[in-house]
């Protein structure tokens, strides 16, 4: 799935599920360093699991940050979530 996010830096998050099982996430544009470790982070968590963890999480002055966006795209993904 391709989410396009709002109010961070990347302009896309593309995310593999193997049932809730993340499989991959790959972010486009933003701070490369930091998404590769979120990713390396969350590939092989339950989705459920990444989502009580990320959501809420802010940047500086912004309401949301990288990893709640990554929250939401998950929440997409399971709505029972």
């Amino acid at each position: 799935m391709r989410y396009q996010p709002h109010g961070i830096c990347a302009s896309a998050i593309d995310v593999e599920m193997d049932g809730n099982i993340i499989r991959s996430v790959k972010f486009t544009g933003g701070c490369d360093g930091n998404h590769k470790g979120l990713c390396a982070l969350v590939e092989g968590m339950p989705a459920e699991e990444a989502i009580k963890r990320l959501r809420g999480i802010t940047c500086g002055p912004r309401n949301t940050s990288c990893p709640d966006q990554l929250a939401v795209c998950l929440e997409q993904l399971l709505p029972n979530a």
